[in-house]
C-alpha cells in the first residue's frame, strides 16, 4: 500500500521538541534517543456518519487513517513527509521520468528499511520509505 504515514520534523532543541510533542500528541515516544524521538499515533478518529460529536456515550466512531509516525530529528532542515512504497528504486525511476529529482540518494536506515528524498517537478520535497529492502 502506498500512503504518507511518516513525517520527520527537524528540531534545533530535541529535548524541548520532545516535551512539546509529547504534550501535543498526548502520548509518550515509541523511540527516544539523543538523535531521534519517534511517536506512533493512531489514525484520526471522527464521529460516524450522522453524529454531531464523538462525546455522546455510545457514539459510533470510524477510523479515518492508518497509524502515523512522527519523528523528531536534530537539525534545522525542512519537514519531510514520507510516502511508504513497496519498490523504492522503481518509485524513484517513475518520479525522475516524470521530471522529479533525487536530492538524497537511497540509504539503509536499519533492517530492510531504506529511505530516499526526491523533489517533484515543482520542487516539492517527498520522502520515500520502503521496508521491502
Amino acid at each position: 500500500m502506498t500512503s504518507f504515514q511518516t513525517v520527520l520534523i527537524p528540531a534545533k532543541d530535541l529535548a524541548a521538541a520532545r516535551e512539546l510533542y509529547t504534550k501535543l500528541l498526548g502520548t509518550a515516544p515509541s523511540a527516544d534517543s539523543d538523535y531521534y524521538v519517534g511517536y506512533d499515533v493512531d489514525g484520526q478518529q471522527r464521529p460516524a456518519e450522522g453524529r454531531q460529536s464523538d462525546t455522546d456515550a455510545g457514539s459510533a466512531m470510524r477510523n479515518e487513517s492508518p497509524t502515523q509516525h512522527i519523528g523528531l530529528v536534530p537539525g534545522d532542515g525542512e519537514v519531510t513527509a514520507y510516502l511508504h512504497v513497496d519498490d523504492l528504486d522503481g518509485t524513484i525511476e517513475q518520479i525522475t521520468a516524470a521530471g522529479g529529482e533525487v536530492v538524497e540518494e537511497p540509504k539503509s536506515v536499519g533492517g530492510t528499511r531504506r529511505v530516499a528524498v526526491v523533489t517533484d517537478p515543482s520542487g516539492g520535497r517527498i520522502g520515500l520509505l520502503s521496508d521491502a529492502g
